[in-house]
């Protein structure tokens, strides 16, 4: 063998080893992506039943259910994003600063009849703080413009789903 030969078969198999490398750390990688969904996305385009994502917004307002399954609270909550809500199912003590009407972000799964599974839950730290995912999804919703002041208070929210204005609209109409 020449060595010409021998440098071509040696560059050869650097580059299938490289890219070997690189096929094996972007199927790790995609395998632990976590991506942020808002309800009126979910909706849309449900995600895949193993796949874990974030689902981000506020939580409407009356909508926080509790009930114990043995000594663990067991959490239901809708999340809205103005357009949309889903309901949320969490096993565990849910975070000291989780209240109706604020900003929440929850980890976890679609279920096939469309709830969500929380396996964690994560809340707001204070009153002005709103997570970016949330923020950026209320403003493609058109339901929120930061340069107009502070998102809407809990009892609008109710109000801005689409099927809880439906159902508002309704109300209304057999009650005048």
């Amino acid at each position: 063998m020449t060595r010409k030969s021998r440098r071509l078969w040696l560059v050869g198999g650097c580059l299938v080893g490289l890219g070997t490398a690189t096929a094996l750390t972007l199927s790790a990688f995609s395998s632990n992506i976590v991506f942020f969904m808002a309800p009126s996305q979910v909706h849309a385009h449900p995600p895949a039943a193993d796949r874990t994502i974030r689902l981000g917004g506020m939580v409407v307002a009356g909508s926080v259910r509790q009930q114990k399954n043995g000594d663990t609270p067991v959490n239901r909550f809708d999340v809205t994003d103005g357009q949309d809500a889903v309901t949320v199912r969490y096993e565990g003590i849910l975070p000291d600063l989780f209240r109706e009407g604020q900003s929440v972000v929850a980890i976890g799964t679609v279920l096939a009849d469309g709830s969500f599974r929380a396996s964690e839950v994560l809340a707001k730290h204070d009153e002005t703080y709103m997570p970016k995912e949330v923020a950026e999804a209320l403003r493609r919703s058109g339901k929120w413009d930061p340069r107009y002041g502070k998102a809407p208070d809990a009892a609008s929210w109710n109000s801005m789903t689409t099927s809880a204005s439906g159902q508002d609209k309704a109300a209304s109409q057999h009650g005048s």
